[in-house]
């Protein structure tokens, strides 16, 4: 009998939550029309040989130091073929100029924005919200505006800018979208995503400082949103749900994601060894909101039931995993802790390895690598973790409403991914950089036995 009354009471429960969320939820639907990644040309190709040089160039190091960078160059997972800004490929990273940084940024959005639009069908005039998040830079006019001129949008455009938000701020693009589809009936919304990489070359010697010249690249992506149903035959994605945390209040994840100066006044950005408990902290958080919304209510019951330390089971409501692509320590720490498997990390590796950390913009080109592989498939659900400084974490999940293998960013290159060699040259070409030998070598020598002079 009493096995019979907290049946029926469990069965009233699950009803009453399906019914409320059809009612909350309707007239909130936000759709996904198309996306673009940003693919930079030859000139920006920033391989380990041209990382070598950039490095040789600063006098402010010392032998120790050349061996750190050396060595986290090789151990970060990048390949040969990711983009930096050009002025710094052209030696111009201690003297960054204001019209450098503005360049790169249009660059992406004119490339992307323009594929969109001719891929769409769309006409920017069409559009009724503009959302634009760059974490380290804010002109003025406006970033926004910069597009709104350059594509004549109209005088009524809603438009946004984000920043300092960053590598988590593309989903928060999306969450303000899908606010403002609320009060905005039948509207289309462009969201775009991507970092200025130009002024923030670190030309110091502070270790941690320096983690950020080996890591992050240039890239963006451009998205178009709608909440009409009308246009929902056009949608790739559908979004499900999406959960933001943010965990400023702890002194500790505040601090290991920050933009500062260094004692010789050097600016750049320090990553602290902090990052990966603050990403684990964070992310726990944010699951504990986002998981009862997306997984069955039966694994949710048998997780509450299992022994402590035991994992909750992901794939029995979620078939693919769209991680940030941040480093190799932060795909490996949310791999271990989401108990997931090499397939599951295989797309944020790729990412990592073909174009680096872009910032804010890196989801997409993980679900760019998924689409390029053939694995999205009408019905399933993409789970999307990111991460970023505050210190913040924000996931969404979204659904694919029809199979998905349009060419993308991809194309020239899927087929030789994953590679059968993930080393990286330099590491043979210049191993006598980690000899002890070599410690009396001047600063100044470095550069003439690496071969840049």
């Amino acid at each position: 009998m009493e096995f019979l009354i907290a049946f029926m009471l469990l069965f009233t429960i699950v009803v009453s939550f399906a019914f409320a969320k059809l009612i909350f939820h309707r007239g909130e639907t936000c759709y996904m029309i198309d996306y673009e990644c940003y693919k930079g040309n030859k000139e920006m190709k920033l391989n380990t040989e041209e990382c070598a040089k950039i490095v040789s160039r600063n006098k402010n190091l010392r032998i120790e130091d050349y061996r750190f960078l050396l060595q986290t160059i090789v151990n970060s997972g990048l390949g040969e073929e990711t983009f930096g800004p050009k002025n710094i490929i052209l030696g111009e990273e201690e003297h960054p100029k204001h019209v450098d940084c503005l360049s790169e940024l249009e660059s992406v959005f004119y490339d992307t924005l323009d594929n969109i639009f001719a891929r769409s069908n769309i006409s920017p005039s069409e559009v009724d919200i503009l959302v634009v998040n760059v974490s380290l830079l804010s002109a003025v006019p406006s970033l926004t505006s910069r597009i709104i001129n350059h594509y004549n949008m109209r005088e009524d455009v809603k438009a946004f800018n984000l920043s300092g938000m960053g590598c988590s701020a593309s989903l928060i693009a999306i969450d303000l979208v899908q606010h403002l589809f609320k009060t905005h009936k039948k509207s289309l919304a462009i969201v775009v995503s991507t970092e200025s990489m130009a002024g923030q070359w670190y030309c110091g010697r502070e270790r941690s400082m320096m983690l950020s010249n080996c890591i992050f690249r240039v890239g963006g992506c451009s998205m178009l949103l709608t909440n009409d149903r009308a246009r929902k035959n056009q949608a790739i994605l559908k979004l499900n749900c999406l959960v933001r945390t943010h965990f400023g209040s702890n002194d500790e994840a505040y601090s290991c994601c920050m933009q500062v100066e260094d004692d010789q006044g050097y600016g750049g950005f320090r990553l602290t060894k902090l990052l990966t408990k603050a990403a684990a902290r964070s992310l726990s958080r944010n699951f504990r909101v986002l998981l009862p919304k997306v997984l069955p209510i039966w694994e949710i019951i048998l997780y509450t039931t299992r022994k402590a330390g035991s994992k909750i089971n992901l794939k029995s409501g979620i078939e693919h995993f769209c991680i940030h692509p941040g480093g190799r320590a932060v795909i490996d720490e949310v791999g271990s802790s989401l108990g997931l498997d090499e397939y599951d990390l295989e797309p944020a590796r790729m990412t990592l390895h073909r174009f680096g950390n872009t910032s804010a913009g890196g989801l997409w080109y993980v679900l760019g690598y998924m689409e390029a592989k053939k694995r999205l498939k009408k019905g399933d659900r993409i789970l999307m973790i990111s991460l970023g400084a505050g210190f913040k974490c924000n996931n969404c999940v979204w659904e694919v409403t029809r199979d998905m293998d349009r060419p993308n960013v991809w194309k020239d290159s899927i087929e030789n991914y994953p590679p059968k060699k993930m080393s990286n040259p330099f590491l043979e070409k210049y191993g006598w950089i980690n000899d002890e030998a070599v410690g009396f070598i001047k600063p100044e020598d470095i550069a003439k036995m690496l071969g840049f002079v």
